[in-house]
Formats: structure tokens, C-alpha cells, sequence
């Protein structure tokens, strides 16, 4: 509006001279934004870029792209990007699809058929390459070694992630029924590649995606910052305290190895935003183009909600804007891209720290701002459907995203739905309650929304869910939770009670306190703290291998009920006798049952390597 105003008093040289200065202003106080956010967020630097509906096209870069040395972070400088990967493998499977090598929706095993030695695990066999793409196979994430492992090999074959693929692939929902994120099944996407080309998958989307892509700066091979074959354009990570970090191989790294560049980044974005037509020729169906970020067949979609994620991209709504995005994370990076199909714009950037503590979300804001999207124009507030009251209560993760950790999970990321007015209120320990207003049925939207957000429905078996289209929680007995809560209490207060009785005995008793009742508890106890000195020296990207450290903590944690259990045997005797030594016996008994509780939940011993 203000450029058509202009356009009738300036003449066309004026206007257009008037403009660039308007967009050059503009471009310098981002650039001075994105500066002060590196700074005050304690991050190493960033290179961004934002497209236009235009055509036109920034880059842009800000501080270091190695600490040690100062070297600047320029526009040029290659970076990794985490599981952004998935997007663009996920682009090479819709370019394998649109030429007919794979259907999405035949079944994987179609293509894996040596998957299993023996019978695959239930429900495996309806797990279609569609559902891998849009992570709603029902697989689990990953394990620990997957990710945090010195055994992984750049060019070791793909199936080396699944020793035990009976177990580790086990289905844990329906396929293609709920969303649940698993760089398992991204993996499984390579493998498939591989299967159909007959060739790498790296050297096959170099090859087939990326060239005609023009991205002629990225790759799928594993680079790196030192050693044989090192990539001096490529950036180092860096972990929070600003110390760098080299690249590792991982054994998962369909779902998260990709290189690239800012530039290269943007020439994606702008693919992304077309339909799938490249140099007049077309490359990706048009129709699997307009699918990407709109779920298909999930429960959630079925009930009427449009959040999801769909063929390498997710629906983002925050900021005040909705765009189809996907983030990435990898140790020593962060990134993000996101496009707006409405307003034909896009950004992307990265940054080279992986820290627990910044606000990532502020280059979101700052990017969002820059490229002045439109802002969603929220539902309009409707009744909501007359049994909603039946769906408050506490909820669980259904399921949850790391199988080792469904007892966690349980444990701290229930919710809690009540009501409030004429509002429904989420409860949650991870972050704080939101309001859900009715948008009509059994839809509502968040208060930190700007687009209807969750859904309530019944599942098949008549249970109660919540979905946001990304995670799906099931309704359960409060009792159930409180009888967990106050399992972890009772073991942590009996626990806490142990070392410390122990410690006076220790210094009451000097050596004579081994003789006591409580001494193989509080024994036990300590050993709990001694493979922390051995994980203080060992890298962290050996905490999924079977080191001295992690086999230390196996054999502690297998240790501690029977120390437990033996202190229980040895007060029996004493408990009429000494109200001391009855204390000492509860808390132990009080921890055992904790124990019995880890145990069922394959959570003890705590083997980080499994």
C-alpha cells in the first residue's frame, strides 16, 4: 500500500530509488537484531537467509564460525543442519516417487524384505513408506548409542543401527494413526533408497536432488573440521560454555547428516515454494507438493485438525503466523526453515551452538518480522460439544517418543485437562498452563496460538485423547499417577535418608559402621556417585557406548536394591529393639520398592549402551 501510494506523486526513478533505501534501512537493523540476539543469547554465529515474493533473496551472516580463532561466519561457510536433513531426504523419496521407482503407500517390507531374519514385529507389515515420511509408523526415536556413540562409521552400511531389529522396531501405535517423531524410521527411508537405486543414498540424492537443485555446496556425505579430508569452510560447532565441537558420524544419519550453505538453503526454500517444476522440467508431482505439512489419515486429521506434519515438513504455528517448517538440531548446531506458501516468502538459518539455554524462537520472531508476514486470523470462539466435560482428567503420552524413557515420560510429561469458565486449561509440569478456547465441536485453540490447535475425540477402543497433531495423549486414572509420584518420593526420601544416616555412622563408627544394618544400603548409595568422575573424562559422544564409566553405572544401579535388600534382612532382627535401625530398614524397603518399579519399566539396571 505504501508503494502504490508513493507511485502517484514520485516519478518511477524516485520511487525505486526511495525503496532500496526503505529495504536497505531495514536490512540494517536486522542485521544489527541478529548481532545483538548472538551476543546477548551467548551464541558462536549465524548465517540466514530470507526469500521474497519478489524473487529477492538476503543472506546474511554474523560472528564466528570457529571461537578458538575469531574466524567470521561468512555467507559462504558450510554448516550442518540436523534433522532439517529429513526435508530435503524426504524431497529425494517424493522425486523416487514421482518417477515410479517407489509408491508411498506400498508397504516398506516391499522394499525390505531381509528386514527381519525371522517374523517382523506386529503391525510392522502395515507400516507403509508413506507413514515413515510423516512419522506416524509408530516407531520408536532413537537410542541412546544411535545418537551418542564413537563406533559409528561415515560409510558403515545402514543396518548396523538396528542389531536387534525384532526389539527395535517394535510398533507401538496403529500406523499411520498418530504422529510420533523417529529418526528410526528416517533411517529406514535411506535404507529404502539404497534398496530401489541400488547405490548409496548419499551419492544418489548428490546426484539426483541436489544437482538438479543447483545446491552444488551441499552434500549427504559426513564431513568434518580436522582430520583426513577436512572441509575448511565448514564451520565448528560449539556446546554452551563456547567450546568447539567436531562433527561425529552417527549411525542414524538418514535423519541428521546433510551439509550445506546459506545459499544453497535458500535456493531449497525457493523450490519448496514452487510446484516441483525445475528447469521447465517437472521433479516432483505437483500433488505431493501441496501435501507437504498437511497430514493425511492421522486420528487427528480424521477429527478435523489441520496441524500435522506430512512428507518432510511440519505446520508451525507461533509468532502470530503459521508456516510449514522443520528445525534441526545436531551437537554444535541448531536450525531452522520455515516457508510461507500464502505470501510466497521463506527463511532458514543456522546456528553453530548447540546451547540448553538460548531463545532460539527470537530469530524466528526477528525473520517472521523482516519478511512481514501476514498475521492468521484466529477461529472465531464457538460452543464446544456438549460431553467435552467427559475429557478432563490426566493425561499420558500415547505414545511417547523414546521407548527407553516411557516411565519418565509417564511420570513427568502427564497433563492435566480441566475446565475453567468457558475455557478448557492444560496443566503441565514442562511449561505453563494454556487456556484452550472452543472453536466449534471438539477443536479448540491455544492461548499461545494463533490457529485452532487440539482435538478431542475417542480412540477405537472408546478412550479418551488429546492431539495437537504432534503429540497425543490418552486419558488415565489419577490414581495411577499419584501411586507413581509417590512410588519416586518414598524411594528418593528413603534414599536421601540412607546416606545420610550412613554419613553419621561412617563418622560415628569409623570402620566398625560396616558392621552395621544399614551399611550395605548406604554402601550401594555411594557407589551411585562413582561413575561420575569417569563420565567427567570420557567424551560425551561416548555415552551411548559401553565405556568403563557407563558399565560402572550398569553395575551400580544393579547394586543398589541389593544393597537395599540386604540391609532390610539384617534389621529384621533389630526392629523391636531399635526405632533407629526400624527407620533405617523402611527407608530401605521404602527404595526397594522404587527399584521393582525402574525394574518393570526396563529402567534397571540403567544401561546406557542398550
Amino acid at each position: 500500500m505504501l508503494r502504490a501510494r508513493i507511485s502517484h506523486v514520485f516519478p518511477a526513478s524516485m520511487f525505486a530509488v526511495f525503496w532500496s533505501c526503505v529495504c536497505l534501512a531495514t536490512e540494517s537493523n536486522l542485521e544489527n537484531d541478529v548481532e545483538d540476539a548472538i551476543v546477548e543469547e551467548g551464541l558462536a554465529g549465524i548465517a540466514w537467509t530470507l526469500v521474497r515474493e519478489n524473487g529477492d533473496v538476503t543472506l546474511g551472516s554474523a560472528g564466528a564460525k570457529d571461537n578458538s580463532t575469531g574466524a567470521a561466519f561468512a555467507p559462504d561457510t558450510r554448516f550442518h543442519v540436523g534433522s532439517l536433513t529429513k526435508t530435503l531426504l524426504a524431497t529425494g523419496v517424493l522425486r523416487l516417487a514421482t518417477e515410479g521407482q517407489i509408491s508411498l503407500d506400498a508397504p516398506v517390507l516391499r522394499y525390505l524384505p531381509d528386514l527381519f531374519s525371522d517374523q517382523p514385529p506386529a503391525g510392522f507389515s502395515d507400516i507403509e513408506v508413506r507413514h515413515l515420511l510423516d512419522h506416524t509408523a509408530g516407531l520408536n526415536d532413537a537410542q541412546m548409542w544411535h545418537v551418542f556413540s564413537e563406533r559409528a562409521s561415515p560409510d558403515g552400511p545402514l543396518i548396523a543401527a538396528f542389531t536387534d531389529p525384532e526389539s527395535q522396531l517394535r510398533v507401538r501405535s496403529p500406523p499411520g494413526a498418530r504422529f510420533s517423531y523417529s529418526n528410526t524410521g528416517y533411517t529406514l527411508l535411506g535404507m529404502i533408497i539404497e534398496s530401489v537405486v541400488g547405490d548409496r543414498y548419499e551419492t544418489y540424492l548428490d546426484e539426483h536432488v541436489l544437482a538438479p537443485l543447483a545446491m552444488r555446496d551441499s552434500t549427504f556425505k559426513f564431513t568434518r573440521q580436522e582430520g583426513e579430508g577436512a572441509d575448511p569452510m565448514l564451520a565448528w560447532g560449539h556446546v554452551d560454555d563456547g567450546s568447539r565441537f567436531a562433527s561425529s558420524p552417527v549411525f542414524l544419519r538418514p535423519a541428521g547428516q546433510f551439509t550445506t550453505t546459506i545459499a544453497d538453503l535458500a535456493r531449497f526454500a525457493r523450490f519448496l515454494l514452487g510446484d516441483g517444476v525445475v528447469d521447465g522440467r517437472r521433479f516432483i508431482d505437483e500433488s505431493l507438493m501441496g501435501s507437504r505439512a498437511r497430514p493425511l489419515g492421522t486420528e487427528a486429521a480424521n477429527e478435523g485438525l489441520v496441524a500435522g506434519y506430512a512428507l518432510g515438513l511440519g505446520r508451525r504455528d507461533r509468532h502470530g503466523v503459521v508456516g510449514y517448517c522443520h528445525s534441526g538440531n545436531i551437537v554444535g548446531f541448531v536450525a531452522m526453515l520455515c516457508i510461507f506458501p500464502d505470501e510466497q516468502s521463506a527463511f532458514a538459518y543456522s546456528v553453530n551452538t548447540d546451547s540448553e539455554t538460548a531463545d532460539y524462537g527470537r530469530f524466528d520472531s526477528l525473520f517472521i518480522e523482516a519478511l512481514d508476514v501476514a498475521k492468521a486470523v484466529p477461529p472465531q470462539t464457538a460452543s464446544p460439544a456438549s460431553d467435552i466435560s467427559e475429557w478432563q482428567g490426566r493425561y499420558v503420552l500415547s505414545p511417547n517418543r523414546f521407548q527407553a524413557f516411557e516411565y519418565l515420560d509417564t511420570v513427568f510429561g502427564s497433563i492435566r485437562i480441566s475446565a475453567n469458565g468457558d475455557l478448557l486449561t492444560l496443566a503441565s509440569m514442562q511449561q505453563e498452563d494454556r487456556n484452550l478456547r472452543p472453536v466449534g465441536e471438539r477443536l479448540f485453540s491455544a492461548n499461545d496460538r494463533s490457529a485452532t490447535s487440539h482435538v478431542f475425540y475417542r480412540g477405537e477402543d472408546g478412550e479418551y485423547l488429546v492431539s495437537d497433531g504432534f503429540l497425543t495423549f490418552e486419558k488415565t486414572a489419577a490414581a495411577y499417577l499419584i501411586a507413581h509420584w509417590t512410588s519416586i518420593l518414598l524411594g528418593l526420601a528413603g534414599l536421601a535418608w540412607i546416606l545420610f544416616v550412613g554419613t553419621v555412622s561412617l563418622i560415628r563408627y569409623r570402620l566398625k559402621m560396616f558392621r552395621r544394618p544399614e551399611a550395605p544400603a548406604f554402601v550401594a548409595s555411594v557407589l551411585l556417585f562413582a561413575p561420575i568422575p569417569f563420565f567427567l573424562t570420557q567424551s560425551f559422544m561416548a555415552l551411548g557406548d559401553p565405556t568403563f564409566a557407563s558399565g560402572l553405572l550398569a553395575a551400580a544401579t544393579l547394586l543398589l536394591p541389593i544393597g537395599m535388600l540386604l540391609t532390610v534382612l539384617r534389621t529384621k532382627k533389630t526392629w523391636k529393639v531399635s526405632p533407629l535401625d526400624l527407620a533405617n530398614g523402611t527407608a530401605a524397603a521404602f527404595v526397594v520398592q522404587w527399584c521393582a518399579v525402574l525394574v518393570a519399566a526396563g529402567m534397571l539396571p540403567f544401561r546406557l549402551w542398550a
